[in-house]
């Protein structure tokens, strides 16, 4: 019954649906317990009740932008599950609009969400992995961190900055056993960008495929960025 997780703990933020609602439910089959959150207590319950039929799932609301929100959601995982070992920050928000169109808000969400938000989940993740003599942080990033696109101002800034987030907390943490990757996506099916989900873009159960992959490897192999495509996009 039990998967190559077992025994692992793990933290998946923005989990009640998309992308971190996939990664969660791969972690539960493979045997991980699993703490999600999302900004709605009302959306944390409903997806924590759906995914107790897989494993051992909890949840707390929380809004990633704040670091008080993150600090109790972490001390209600140590306190329900008892440590982490796997931390997947996922938790996003696109706004998109030239840049000066965009409002202080528009931007402060987008920033504070997508790149301060992992910084928070990190932060907050790290000594608890360190008790636990090492664990994983994948960071959700995006092929916006790598190729600007008009309109994407803020969303850009955040993924860009994602990215080098990611590559200094490898290089920080690499000592004490904690592998740090990103997977960047590009068009992903989940209903988040401008326009309608379509058969030609990635599957969330398949970004929930790589981070399976990247925990499988071998404790001496770090693969440290993965870029994904839709393999036939929309002509």
């Amino acid at each position: 019954m039990g998967g190559f997780l077992e025994n692992k703990v793990a933290v998946v933020t923005g989990g009640t649906r998309g992308i971190g609602r996939a990664i969660a439910e791969a972690l539960l089959r493979e045997g991980a317990a699993v703490a999600i959150c999302g900004r709605s207590e009302a959306g944390v319950r409903e997806a924590v009740a759906a995914l107790a039929s897989l494993g051992r799932a909890c949840g707390q609301a929380a809004d990633v932008a704040r670091w008080e929100d993150v600090e109790a959601l972490f001390r209600y995982v140590q306190s329900e599950l008892g440590g982490v070992d796997i931390l997947v920050n996922n938790a996003g928000v696109g706004i998109f609009a030239p840049a000066a169109e965009l409002s202080l808000e528009d931007w402060r969400r987008t920033i504070e969400t997508n790149l301060t938000g992992a910084f928070h989940a990190t932060r907050a993740a790290v000594p608890l992995m360190r008790a636990r003599g090492g664990g994983f942080i994948i960071n959700i990033g995006s092929l916006a961190g790598r190729n600007a696109f008009a309109g994407g101002a803020a969303y850009n800034a955040s993924k860009f900055g994602l990215r080098g987030f990611t590559e200094a907390l490898m290089l920080d943490y690499r000592y004490d056993n904690i592998r740090v990757a990103e997977i960047m996506p590009g068009s992903v099916a989940t209903g988040f960008g401008r326009s309608a989900p379509e058969d030609w873009k990635i599957a969330p159960e398949d970004i929930a495929e790589i981070v399976l992959f990247l925990l499988r490897m071998p404790a001496r192999t770090l693969v440290s960025r993965v870029e994904v495509r839709p393999s036939k996009p929309r002509k």
